[in-house]
């Protein structure tokens, strides 16, 4: 079943988005852990300094403006939210900033960044990959089946690089591109990983969570096998993977890819060998 670029979806809510805002807040008053952030904001800052382009009308899409908000100047900063305060075709540059994974409707947030590029304009995204967190993943969810017999909502579900890179095309980008940059993060232990996880604003906010504290067994449970499976000596390591997602708003004197087949030179050719049949020894 194929899915229009701007046809309206009915979807299921995934966060709740006033335990999210609260998880940022507390986050921001006993000091945000944004090392993450300043990774994926130097990557961004890089990414653009390879385009040879000035823009002028840049929005930026955040959590965290304290963070962002001085990347890049005569930027609007937007609120992260399901409906996006962007205009329609008012910005050359839209960067959508460490949020997607928090969204009901991923496709909905392009669709809407799409809108509001100009023709030609660039939409930057980074966000958390299917690879974050999946010691921590793994671990609550053994832990949690083996003591309760069942499994509750934890983590923010994480889209893999090749579903999000769907995503540029489905939202009617044009030259899409998806990469994603790997990071290995050291712990002292159980406990201070989540409370990094809390310090980046990244607590449960889902919408179908417990509403009651977990289990100490759970817990003291998912300690064991994380630093069984996932320990080095004194210490325990947490996988984090940023996705980067670069896609154009349609403009008509784009570069166009070629049809297949319509080659004018061999590869044999361009490469300085013979060419030979498949089976030819």
């Amino acid at each position: 079943m194929t899915y229009p670029p701007d046809a309206p979806m009915t979807v299921p809510t995934l966060t709740d988005r006033a335990a999210l805002e609260r998880n940022r807040a507390r986050a921001r008053a006993r000091g945000l852990a944004d090392f993450l952030h300043v990774l994926a904001r130097d990557e961004i800052k890089e990414r653009l300094d390879e385009v040879n382009r000035r823009f002028t009308s840049p929005a930026l899409i955040s959590g965290f403006p304290e963070v962002w908000g001085d990347m890049l100047p005569f930027t609007r900063i937007v609120p992260d939210a399901e409906r996006l305060d962007l205009g329609e075709t008012a910005h050359d540059l839209v960067i959508h900033a460490m949020a997607l994974h928090w969204a009901d409707d991923p496709i909905g947030q392009l669709v809407q960044c799409r809108r509001a590029l100009k023709p030609d304009g660039l939409l930057l995204v980074v966000g958390f990959g299917g690879r974050t967190l999946a010691e921590l993943r793994a671990c609550l969810a053994q832990a949690e089946a083996e003591i309760t017999g069942g499994l509750s909502p934890r983590v923010a579900p994480m889209a893999e690089l090749r579903d999000l890179g769907s995503l540029l095309q489905r939202a009617g980008l044009a030259l899409p591109v998806a990469d994603t940059l790997p990071k290995t993060v050291s712990y002292k232990g159980f406990l201070p990983l989540l409370h990094d996880l809390r310090a980046m604003g990244e607590g449960n906010a889902l919408a179908d969570r417990l509403r009651h504290p977990t289990r100490p067994s759970v817990m003291a449970r998912a300690a064991e096998l994380y630093a069984e499976h996932h320990g080095d000596g004194d210490r325990l390591t947490a996988t984090f993977e940023l996705v980067f997602l670069t896609g154009w708003a349609p403009a008509p004197d784009q570069p166009k890819p070629l049809r297949p087949g319509s080659a004018t030179t061999r590869l044999a050719d361009a490469l300085g060998v013979t060419e030979r049949k498949a089976g030819d020894d």
